[in-house]
């Protein structure tokens, strides 16, 4: 028997009631793996001032700060995919009409199992983590994950990326200053057992790192993709694309040249943002 999801935090109850509140539709965001809910404050900045309301979610037990974060690694240990979204999950119920949501990395992937579950009016995953039968593997991915998968120990323990693991994973295509502010300001431990999760799926049947990709109530999907990813290339994304473009919803796929994986929080994040409030406007109201 799975353990009980873990309860919405007093912040995603007070935003979930706002939202119902406002009668505008709903999107939530579902942050990645090293980052937390705040994140996604400039987005949300965006969709509401353009008639939406918006709700952030953490994963279980996340800190409310990146500070408390990086004081308290520990509370990132042991969160599996299944944990964090059916937590998600559990956040979606309580909104009043069925929302759109956007996730970026390991949020991406959880987004799509979002949708997959048809919990979702429309989706877009931001540089997705891949799922089973997702096969390509590239050199730099690997790379990117070797600081949690070098370690089998890991998979119990958070890791916090170094300065110079968080340039290559996130900010190889931005300027050394914006690399420096953006350590600075983002990154908290994340746990490693996604990513051990997502790096055996494809051997483990019974994988969290599972999508259902027929559903019928998955709702339309567009993928978004940084040219310069090293974390999750254009060979994964492409790879999820391709298994969700059976499902006879609209699926669309875009690949923003020059971008790397902070292409959510970087200094071009309206230009990431603006595509993705577009698919929303389109499918979602």
């Amino acid at each position: 028997m799975s353990a009980a999801p873990a309860p919405p935090s007093a912040r995603e109850l007070d935003e979930v009631e706002r939202a119902n509140a406002s009668g505008k539709p709903a999107v939530v965001f579902v942050h990645g793996l090293w980052l937390l809910a705040g994140s996604w404050d400039p987005w949300r900045g965006l969709f509401e001032s353009n008639g939406y309301s918006t709700v952030a979610v953490d994963w279980p037990d996340d800190p409310a700060t990146v500070a408390e974060g990086r004081d308290q690694p520990e509370a990132f240990a042991g969160k599996g995919i299944a944990a964090i979204t059916d937590h998600i999950a559990g956040v979606i119920a309580r909104l009043a009409a069925k929302p759109a949501i956007i996730g970026h990395s390991f949020g991406g992937l959880i987004t799509q199992k979002l949708a997959g579950a048809g919990l979702a009016t429309a989706s877009v995953p931001v540089d997705p983590g891949p799922f089973r039968g997702v096969l390509p593997l590239p050199v730099s991915a690997l790379k990117a994950a070797f600081p949690v998968l070098g370690k089998p120990t890991n998979r119990k323990r958070a890791v916090m990326l170094t300065d110079k693991q968080f340039r290559f994973a996130f900010t190889n295509a931005v300027d050394e200053a914006e690399a420096a502010r953006l350590y600075e300001t983002f990154p908290v431990p994340g746990p490693g057992l996604p990513l051990f999760q997502a790096a055996f799926a494809n051997v483990n049947p019974r994988s969290e790192a599972s999508v259902e990709t027929k559903n019928l109530e998955r709702g339309p999907m567009k993928f978004i993709s940084g040219g310069k990813d090293n974390t999750v290339p254009w060979a994964i994304t492409n790879a999820s694309y391709k298994k969700q473009k059976h499902n006879p919803a609209v699926t669309e796929i875009e690949e923003i040249p020059g971008r790397g994986h902070s292409l959510v929080i970087d200094s071009g994040w309206e230009q990431v943002a603006q595509i993705a409030l577009d698919f929303v406007r389109q499918h979602h109201s």
